[in-house]
């Protein structure tokens, strides 16, 4: 009797146990973080995430223990060893994945999987592409290793289940079951305060790392799910009245007008854009802006032959984020991205639909799939008249995982601008800089590791830039055009930045092209920018209304705050002249503050997500 009532407990124990070893996997995979960390960290990261796991645990072991109950009623006929053990190995196989999987997407992403990768479901080829650099040996070794020590688990801690005894009442055993049943309650829920538990209640360390590794994987996924734009108070710091005060200061200009002789760039009214969109361009590879010096010779030519901005972020942390922060001049969000909603992107602004109100022609180039992570929506909701994606072109061009390497796609707009009606608007967005970091030219710098991959595909993509530049000059409607080129966003490479560090969000921002007047060339602008500001920089320069790109200024126009705001998942960075806050939204807690930065503004950081995230909510 006693060995069979034994199950329920056992049973828990070893899902419990089987978390455990898939976070000391996390923290072995992640050793470059782990090892730093103190003692007394790493026993936190267990002992703080044992209630998430318990929560977890707890819901994993009501389908067993249900099927315990049944078998004590329906006797021995009732295949509930079988049962059991087939369903604790779908799951066991489920979870295993996921944090395999997980491994890998947090060294890309910086943060534990979430709801993010639903997506990319649409585009599983990109998701593969995305993940093309990963170890696969290594991490096929690790889901072995996390399997194998789930059935030696399982065997040793559950093993098999002794009948009832004849005679013994099956009434009876059948409510103690429902006993240790009931019992769940209390782990389901964190214990028997009044909230339920979250994932605050893990944070505990002022190291996200650790935080995130005290996280239940599983209970993460669920969760996200659960809540995906439904939470929405975490966002909520002050009446609105206040926020909207304290942001204020950050779009006020200093001056009623513009100064003309310093504001005006451009030779004409409405010149041609070409819009270049660099795939994960971080500042610490182009020289112009500080970073190394030879990885992006035709970018560095272009800033010193044109109007150079050396201080700008990206507002966010994905491809989809900083398109929406660049052609609308939207904020991205802290759990979420607006590009997935298309009843929400059709009220936003966009830099096609104003250049089109006074008669550009547009089109829109990616060598990749535009229905990757809904961009294909948005951007036919912005009303591009042409579209070129990889299916435009042949198949013996597509020798990229993601598609046409970035040279082919120039070489396709330059073709197409020969019959484009003037003026045009031509966004292109580059892809061979993105994972697995494929080019089609040898290597200009040695070496086989992640970093090495990714600084000889930006240099790629920057030469297939230099080829693009060289034809282009010579075309009739170069002396018209003007150049904008930006990145999507940073990257974590060169040195690993963590998923918050403000190294990973400096982009480099060039305007250049023969539109521009020849006494601004050279110029540099330093002032603090953001990757939203952008698009009312361009209208400005085209002399368009900016009124409905509300989070964009002019930063040709000075402020009174100039600052910039970037989100990584749950957590903001809020950057002005005197330095950088960070918060985190889950533990709410600041975790940096520079020196000489005040209290005020991580307030302020707070006004402006919350006023943002309203505006999210809102559309």
């Amino acid at each position: 009797m006693k060995n069979r009532f034994q199950f329920q407990w056992r049973y828990f124990l070893f899902w419990l146990a089987y978390f455990i070893v898939a976070k000391a996997l996390f923290l072995l995979y992640h050793f470059s973080k782990t090892a730093p960390l103190p003692a007394s960290t790493l026993a936190g990261i267990f002992g703080y995430g044992l209630r998430l796991d318990a929560s977890t645990t707890a819901y994993l072991s009501l389908v067993p223990f249900t099927l315990f109950i049944l078998g004590s009623l329906l006797g021995p006929r009732f295949p509930f060893g079988a049962l059991v053990r087939s369903y604790t190995a779908v799951a066991g196989l489920l979870v295993a994945l996921l944090s395999v999987a997980d491994l890998e997407l947090y060294r890309v992403w910086g943060f534990r999987m979430d709801a993010t990768p639903l997506q990319y479901i649409s585009s599983p080829t990109e998701m593969a592409a995305s993940a093309g650099s990963a170890p696969l040996l290594i991490l096929g070794l690790a889901l072995l290793a996390l399997l194998g020590a789930g059935v030696l688990l399982y065997n040793k801690v559950v093993g098999k289940t002794p009948p009832l005894p004849v005679g013994f009442g099956r009434g009876r055993a059948a409510l103690a079951g429902l006993l240790y049943t009931a019992l769940l309650v209390v782990p389901l829920r964190g214990g028997l305060q009044q909230i339920p538990v979250n994932q605050s209640d893990v944070y505990f360390s002022a190291v996200p790392f650790a935080n995130h590794a005290a996280v239940n994987l599983p209970w993460n996924v669920a969760n996200s799910v659960r809540l995906r734009d439904k939470n929405t108070d975490r966002y909520r710091f002050l009446p609105d009245s206040t926020a909207t005060r304290l942001v204020q200061p950050l779009y006020t200009y200093t001056q009623a007008a513009p100064d003309s002789t310093t504001h005006t760039l451009l030779r004409s009214k409405h010149p041609n854009v070409v819009f270049i969109i660099l795939e994960s361009f971080t500042s610490k590879l182009v020289g112009s802006v500080g970073g190394e010096v030879g990885i992006t010779p035709n970018l560095d030519s272009l800033a010193r032959t044109g109007v150079l901005f050396n201080n700008i972020y990206a507002a966010g942390d994905r491809s989809q984020k900083g398109l929406v922060a660049l052609l609308s001049g939207f904020p991205n969000q802290p759990n979420n991205s607006i590009i997935k909603y298309p009843r929400k992107t059709q009220q936003l602004a966009h830099l096609c639909q104003s250049l089109k109100q006074v008669g550009y022609s547009s089109h829109y180039y990616y060598g990749g799939e535009l229905a990757f992570a809904n961009m294909k929506s948005y951007l036919v909701t912005a009303g591009y008249e042409k579209l070129t994606e990889r299916d435009d072109f042949p198949k013996s061009q597509q020798n990229s995982k993601w598609g046409a390497h970035d040279h082919i796609v120039f070489d396709r707009v330059l073709q197409d601008l020969r019959s484009q009606p003037q003026p045009f608007f031509s966004t292109i967005f580059t892809l061979s800089s993105h994972e697995p970091f494929e080019i089609p030219i040898a290597r200009k710098f040695k070496g086989t590791d992640e970093t090495a991959l990714f600084r000889n595909s930006v240099y790629y993509t920057d030469w297939a830039l230099g080829r693009f530049l060289q034809e282009a000059r010579r075309q009739p409607w170069y002396d018209n055009t003007l150049l904008v080129l930006a990145a999507d966003h940073g990257h974590q490479l060169p040195g690993d930045n963590s998923v918050e560090d403000p190294a990973k969000f400096r982009i480099p921002l060039v305007l250049a092209g023969g539109a521009l007047r020849p006494e601004v060339r050279g110029r540099v602008v330093s002032d603090l920018g953001s990757q939203t500001d952008v698009a009312a920089t361009l209208l400005a320069q085209l002399r368009l209304p900016t009124a409905s790109y509300r989070w964009s200024r002019d930063l040709l126009r000075p402020v009174r705050q100039p600052s910039a705001f970037y989100c990584y998942t749950d957590g903001f960075g809020f950057v002005t002249p005197a330095g950088l806050v960070l918060f985190d939204n889950v533990s709410r807690q600041e975790i940096r503050r520079d020196a000489g930065v005040s209290a005020a503004q991580l307030q302020q950081g707070q006004a402006y997500e919350q006023l943002t995230y309203a505006d999210y909510l809102a559309k």
